[in-house]
C-alpha cells in the first residue's frame, strides 16, 4: 500500500498532539500509559515523537481517557486556528 505524503499541516498537528500527550503523561512511564490505553509502548512513542502523526481516532480517544484529557482539549491544542481572514467593508457611494 502506498501512502500519500503528509502535508506540513498534518505533520505539525501530529507534533502538537505528541507534545500534549507527553505533557499530560508527566512523570508516568510510557509503558504504564500505553498498557492502560491498550496499545504498545512503541506506538505511544511514535505518537509522542510525531513519527505517527495521524493515529486512529480510537487510539487518541483511549490515550485521552487514560491521561484525563477531553477531546475538546485535544482539538483546542492540536488543530491550528485559521489565520484571520481580512474583512472588506463595502462603503456605498453617494449618488450625485
Amino acid at each position: 500500500m502506498v501512502r500519500t505524503p503528509l502535508t506540513p499541516e498534518e505533520r505539525e498537528r501530529g507534533e502538537r498532539l505528541g507534545r500534549l500527550l507527553r505533557e499530560a503523561r508527566g512523570s508516568r512511564s510510557m509503558a504504564e500509559i500505553a498498557a492502560a490505553a491498550g496499545l504498545s509502548a512503541e506506538t505511544l512513542r511514535k505518537i509522542e515523537t510525531g513519527r505517527a502523526p495521524t493515529p486512529a481516532f480510537f487510539t487518541v480517544a483511549a490515550l485521552a481517557g487514560v491521561l484525563g484529557l477531553s477531546m475538546d482539549e485535544l482539538v483546542t491544542h492540536c488543530v491550528p486556528v485559521p489565520a484571520a481572514m481580512p474583512v472588506t467593508v463595502a462603503v456605498p457611494s453617494e449618488a450625485a
